[in-house]
This record gives C-alpha cells, structure tokens and sequence, in this order.
C-alpha cells in the first residue's frame, strides 16, 4: 500500500512538473529568437542599397551583404516605415542622422501608441532600448530606429497591453538582456501584445521594443525555408560576419 502511494505521488510530482515547464515555456515555443553580443557580432542597420534606393526586403538585404563580402547571420525588419519605404520616425546609420525624431504622441497605428522608443547601438558597440523622450540625452550613437510602442519599459510592461486581447498579428520586436546581450524575437504565429511582451520579461528585458506587425519577417539559416515574411521592408537589422 504504501509503494503504491509512493508510485501515485511520483506520478503527481511529474505531472505538476509537466504542467509547469508547460505554462512557463508556452510563449517561447511560438516565438523564434536569436541572441547576439553585439561586442562580438556586427549589429546594423540597413535601408538604402548600393544605387541609393530601398533594399525593400529581406532578399535583397541578403544579397547586397552578400556583395560585400558579408556572411548573414540573421535579419529582421527593424521599425516601420512610410509609403516610401522611408522610415516612420529616427534613423541614424553610420553615425548619420537619415531621418529626424519624431516626436508626436499621437496618430493612427502603433508607432503612436505611448511610449513609442528607439532601439540604438552606439559607436563603441554598447547596444540599447530606451523610451523615445529618453534618447536625447545619448551620445556616440551609430545607429538608431525609432519604433512603437515599447513593449517593456523599465522593467514594467506597457500598460495599454490587455490580458487576453483578441488583437493578434505576427510581431518581432528586440530588447536588452541583464548581460547587454540583444534579443532579437518574432512570433511564429499570431500573438497579442501582453504575451509578447511577457516573452521579454520573462527573459529579463528591462526594454524592449516592438518593430511590427503585419511585415514582420526574418532571415535565419537554421529555420527550414531560411527567409519567413515577404512583404515589403523599410529598415531593416542584420548581423554579419566578415566572410572567409
């Protein structure tokens, strides 16, 4: 009687623990990532291509790193953009600034939703994610988009974000990790808000910023068909290695 409680409790124990790693690892088994050193790694920023006009897409991204000599590690969408493929809001590339702040808080569509913000490498390669009234105050920035909203703000989620909204789209964003470290993530289904931004949370993010929606794409080698999305792209983030 009593190997057979101990069996009964055994076979408790395991499914409370089956449960758990369930419900903690939910988000991330709908969500791609990939984490970089940015001290390591080349992180940047691309929007024109060698002719001057929008890459426009992850293909072309690729193929333009391609001819010079880089080998793509990952790339993603990096912020939204307007009917031009111009960026919506900051764009700094190469310590240049292409596109200026914006600073309205109000629009239609998420880049508006408060508080919006930029995700920016400085030159000394420290990356980072900050509200967009908090990036005045920076220096040595060699690249920089704005997007919105900010998923995570100071440890907080942002507090428009709804428990159970029905407002599903595909989404990327990016967010610091406690190291420095990048994380780059993009849903491999549709997902609200709150659950994304708990993906970062959970991950440690202090900030993260979300990049976008309905467009949201990436380039990774290790997914099976290498390149997800194929809508058109304004900014776009890639890291690199030199090619052998």
């Amino acid at each position: 009687m009593s190997n057979t409680r101990h069996s009964y409790k055994k076979k408790f124990l395991q499914f409370l623990l089956l449960l758990t790693i369930s419900t903690c690892s939910f988000a991330q088994q709908n969500i791609t990532s990939y984490t970089c050193d940015p001290h390591k790694e080349d992180v940047k920023l691309y929007w024109l291509g060698h002719n001057g006009k929008p890459l426009g897409s992850l293909v072309n991204l690729v193929d333009e790193l391609k001819h010079h000599g880089k080998n793509v590690i990952m790339a993603m969408n990096g912020g939204m953009y307007l009917k031009d493929l111009s960026p919506q809001g900051l764009y700094i590339e190469g310590g240049k600034t292409c596109k200026k702040t914006s600073t309205a808080t109000s629009g239609y569509g998420n880049f508006y939703m408060q508080p919006n913000g930029i995700f920016y490498i400085k030159k000394d390669k420290t990356a980072g994610v900050c509200a967009t009234q908090e990036f005045s105050k920076l220096k040595n920035i060699a690249y920089a988009t704005q997007s919105g909203p900010m998923l995570v703000h100071n440890g907080k989620m942002n507090s428009h974000f709804i428990k159970g909204s029905s407002n599903l789209h595909i989404r990327n964003g990016v967010g610091i990790l406690p190291d420095g470290r990048i994380l780059f993530a993009i849903s491999d289904k549709e997902i609200n808000f709150y659950d994304f931004a708990t993906f970062f949370i959970e991950r440690g993010c202090k900030n993260a910023l979300y990049l976008d929606g309905f467009v949201s794409g990436i380039f990774l080698p290790s997914l099976e068909n290498k390149i997800r999305g194929n809508k058109p792209m304004g900014v776009m983030i890639a890291v690199t290695t030199d090619r052998p």
